[in-house]
């Protein structure tokens, strides 16, 4: 199995560009902390991985991501192998995630304004190149009333339940 799911910032601003034959194509650097810090500094590392995505979700990067904003990406790791056009003898080997989906990260300051609530197949927030039409928005659930802090609650009437006394007699 071949997947790679990242929560970073963008390094730089994305920009789209496109192929000869009109596909829409998205590279991007993303700096995601390392889960843990150095312990003669206090300081956190960053790992900066490039993407790449295409068509739709490539768009959808470079319309609604810039510089400094939080983005989850899932996709999979793809290397690459070229020769340098300098020394024809230098043979240069990257790594990059292919951009299956993206969503928003964070609050309504930190993703573009809408606070996540965006829409793709999987009802998270973001855009998915698998599925080219966007699924209707998530719906939460109506937030019920707190109940009173109140001693004199109650809780139901012990009688109510039958007390068994062995497990032998359990139906599963």
């Amino acid at each position: 199995m071949n997947k790679v799911i990242l929560v970073g910032r963008l390094t730089a601003d994305p920009e789209l560009r496109q192929t000869q034959s009109g596909i829409s194509s998205c590279r991007f650097t993303v700096a995601v902390d390392r889960g843990f810090a150095d312990k003669t500094t206090g300081e956190r590392k960053a790992d900066f991985i490039t993407c790449i995505a295409w068509r739709q979700t490539a768009e959808f990067v470079s319309r609604y991501f810039n510089k400094g904003k939080l983005i989850a990406i899932e996709g999979s790791l793809r290397n690459n192998n070229y020769q340098d056009r300098n020394h024809p003898d230098v043979t240069h080997y990257t790594l990059d995630v292919m951009v299956n989906s993206v969503e928003f990260v964070g609050g309504k300051g930190e993703s573009g304004g809408n606070g996540g609530n965006n829409y793709n197949n999987n009802n998270y927030g973001g855009y998915n190149d698998n599925n080219y039409q966007a699924a209707p928005p998530r719906q939460t659930a109506p937030q019920q009333p707190a109940a009173p802090n109140n001693d004199s609650m109650s809780y139901g009437n012990a009688g109510d339940f039958e007390e068994i006394l062995s497990d032998g007699d359990v139906p599963f």
